[in-house]
């Protein structure tokens, strides 16, 4: 029985000693590839922090530059609200009979230098003369009427002249729609 018992206990610690060589050559092995992975994982945190930080940077600054502009045109909308008055009553007298021509005349360059003022600060105008296209996005019809000199949805008559600075309506035109 004891000499059974040798050749095992020889192959037991041959195969533990085989073991411990193995365990010995994947432990050098993993720290020299463990912190590779480690490097890079950080790296590609890191740099996945770097491109959120920028794009968010970018859209922060994208979006201060609107806020800015936004700003502007309120401001100009309302200082022009402020002048629409002045420009109805020289509309007005433009409009109105006068045998002093000199008058009539000052009013008008009046009436010019007022415009080329708004056309200054990018305040145009709303097309809305008659025989023109009627738009519910510029204009406001206060009358409707029936008259076969002008085509569907056309304007007939401006009330009152509207104005925009871009895209923004600062006072819709108000005006007469044919048909």
């Amino acid at each position: 029985m004891s000499k059974k018992k040798q050749p095992e206990a020889a192959e037991t610690e041959q195969t533990t000693a085989e073991q411990a060589a193995e365990t010995a050559e994947t432990t050098t092995e993993q720290p020299a590839a463990q912190p590779a992975e480690d490097w890079q994982a950080k790296f590609d945190e890191l740099n996945d922090r770097y491109l959120r930080m920028a794009a968010e940077y970018d859209n922060f600054r994208k979006r201060s530059q609107r806020e800015r502009e936004q700003a502007y045109n309120d401001a100009v909308s309302h200082a022009v609200k402020a002048l629409l008055p002045t420009f109805d009553n020289l509309e007005r007298a433009i409009k109105a009979e006068t045998a002093d021509t000199e008058y009539k005349k000052g009013v008008e360059l009046t009436m010019n230098q007022l415009v080329e003022s708004l056309k200054g600060i990018n305040v145009t105008l709303i097309e809305a003369s008659a025989g023109t296209a009627f738009d519910p996005n510029f204009h406001n019809a206060v009358m409707h009427i029936e008259d076969e000199a002008f085509g569907e949805n056309q304007i007939a008559e401006v009330f009152q002249q509207g104005f925009q600075i871009g895209d923004k309506v600062i006072r819709h035109a108000m005006v007469k729609v044919a048909n």
